[in-house]
């Protein structure tokens, strides 16, 4: 790719319903790698909670402006509430305020797109951007949705999971429908991977027939995947967001290091590919899609709840806003 032209940012929504799964460790520990690699990466903290935060070792009361300002007044932009954690990594934090969000722009004109506006005055300052997305389809959740191009859902290999992933599938196909058009599916990472356990491959099999069959459907899944490797159980994974750190600082010869540094070098390489491929082809402006999956199994059984197919809503006004993804 030529070195004057301004790489695409590549914009990514890690959500999933349920706590506890290793979506904030996943969104945390994927931006320092990719900084490790030296691309420029935001981390964006949508989640009042504000684990991401204190993950990356600032104190959410400690702040004085944060994405909660920028969703108040996106026209701002995002100078002076961006934190620099590292090289090649940014943080835009979460205050407990931020819940307040959700009720004072109830009623804003572009209540959706306010983060879309702001990131806008950041553009070509990142090339990877990851929204941290809290666990309910409310504001938050829909303005990290609009402003992203793909979802990565992170998940435990457990039967009820799978219940689960057909709800997430839903929020995204509304999503897709009413207010982002180009919002599709990455695909799924296993945290808290325990490779001996038969249930656990059992649900594994059974995940990645239900991607397979997708593939001939036109839905915002259809090249999903589950990405490898998976990240194995680790405590140090659980024991450094205690500390402000990521797995990296804390215990860099952890499996969980590995893990998720080689996760991080295999999206880079397929985005590095793809960004090629396409120059090539065709030398565009605006951020390209995530390249396809590889070509997956025939074999089909699908244990997954599967969103039903519904017309496109008009707006976002018929997306159930409270409920669960």
């Amino acid at each position: 790719m030529d070195g004057a032209r301004r790489k695409p940012t590549r914009l990514i929504a890690l959500m999933n319903q349920k706590g506890g799964v290793g979506k904030t460790t996943t969104t945390v520990t994927l931006a320092a790698a990719y900084a490790r690699a030296g691309r420029s990466t935001l981390v964006v903290d949508l989640d009042p909670q504000a684990h991401a935060t204190l993950h990356l070792g600032v104190d959410p009361a400690a702040v004085e402006s944060s994405v909660y300002d920028v969703l108040l007044d996106p026209g701002s932009g995002l100078e002076g509430r961006v934190h620099q954690i590292a090289a090649n990594l940014d943080l835009l934090p979460a205050q407990t305020d931020l819940a307040a969000a959700e009720v004072e722009l109830a009623n804003a004109p572009d209540r959706n797109r306010r983060l879309t506006e702001a990131l806008a005055t950041a553009a070509g300052r990142y090339e990877f951007v990851l929204f941290d997305c809290p666990p309910s389809l409310g504001l938050l959740t829909l303005n990290g949705l609009v402003a992203a191009r793909e979802v990565i859902i992170p998940m435990q290999a457990h039967f009820l999971a799978l219940q689960g992933v057909g709800k997430l599938l839903q929020t995204v196909q509304l999503v897709s429908q009413s207010v982002n058009p180009r919002l599709r599916v990455t695909g799924v990472v296993l945290c808290m991977h325990d490779t001996s356990s038969t249930h656990t491959q059992e649900v594994v099999a059974d995940l990645e027939a239900f991607l397979a069959e997708q593939r001939a459907l036109d839905v915002p899944w259809k090249h999903a995947r589950v990405l490898r490797p998976a990240i194995r159980r680790n405590i140090k994974l659980a024991e450094c967001p205690s500390f402000g750190q990521t797995i990296f600082d804390y215990a860099p010869g952890a499996p969980g290091a590995a893990d998720y540094t080689a996760l991080a070098e295999g999206m880079l390489r397929e985005w590095d590919a793809m960004l090629e491929r396409r120059t090539d082809a065709q030398p565009t402006a605006h951020a390209p899609a995530p390249p396809d999956a590889p070509d997956a199994p025939p074999e089909v059984v699908t244990r997954i709840a599967t969103p039903a197919p519904s017309p496109a809503p008009s707006d976002t006004s018929s997306i159930p806003t409270g409920s669960a993804v």
